[in-house]
């Protein structure tokens, strides 16, 4: 009984489908970067012809090796409004990226987006080291444009690694805490992440049984959003 008052309790209050839509937009926010940048440097590395491609391309990683936690910080002072670079590369002037709560969860978004694109960038770059030369071959021999053969042979030949890597990124980007500790912490001026707030309620405020509730939701939606995007690796494969 106990139980079913505290999904009860998540599920009909305001806050908290105020935090699940904060969480769903940093999902999509982060992830969709991720596959966008991700799968145009995985293009543009593997179709460009340069001396130094292998070592651009352990550049390129180095940033996913890190610990999140160390990412979190550094960032924080690259953030930090009075001294930090962030600002001052781009011209931006003196903006709060960590305590403005307008602006903290997009700061996290970039900071993923810089952390993790490298991930898609490799699993992309697999997937294109796959195709046979001979399908683009036969291609220019039928005098495809270039969007034709990426729409008909790129694309379809790399979109199961593609779902591969949108499966395991959506999944940490759902379930992330790490990395938005690291910048914000969680205090006040945090944004609204389910993650944030389940720390908070499960070993700040110590309201074990409502964390414990919170956690088994998040986990169905995690199971039940990755069961689509295996559906269609399924079909993929096929």
């Amino acid at each position: 009984m106990i139980g079913t008052i505290n999904y009860s309790r998540i599920l009909t209050d305001p806050d908290m489908w105020i935090r699940f839509i904060t969480t769903a937009k940093y999902v999509v926010l982060s992830v969709g970067g991720e596959m966008i940048l991700g799968f145009g440097l995985a293009l543009l590395i593997f179709r460009s012809d340069f001396k130094a491609k292998g070592l651009i391309t352990t550049l390129l990683v180095l940033p996913m090796t890190m610990s999140p936690v160390i990412v979190g910080l550094m960032w924080q002072l690259f953030y930090d409004p009075n001294w930090g670079t962030f600002n001052y590369l781009l011209g931006l002037g003196r903006i709060d990226w960590v305590s403005d709560p307008a602006r903290n969860l997009y700061s996290i978004v970039i900071v993923d987006i810089w952390m993790w694109t490298p991930f898609v960038m490799l699993l992309s770059i697999a997937g294109l080291s796959a195709i046979p030369k001979y399908l683009y071959e036969a291609a220019e021999i039928d005098r495809a444009s270039w969007w034709l053969k990426f729409r008909k042979i790129t694309l379809p030949m790399v979109y199961p690694l593609l779902l591969v890597a949108l499966i395991f990124r959506t999944i940490e980007a759902f379930k992330i805490f790490d990395l938005p500790m690291g910048i914000v912490g969680r205090g006040a001026v945090a944004p609204r992440l389910l993650s944030l707030h389940l720390y908070n309620v499960s070993f700040v405020t110590w309201k074990t049984s409502y964390g414990s509730a919170l956690g088994y939701i998040m986990l169905v939606i995690i199971i039940a959003t990755t069961s689509i995007f295996i559906k269609y690796l399924n079909k993929a494969k096929q």
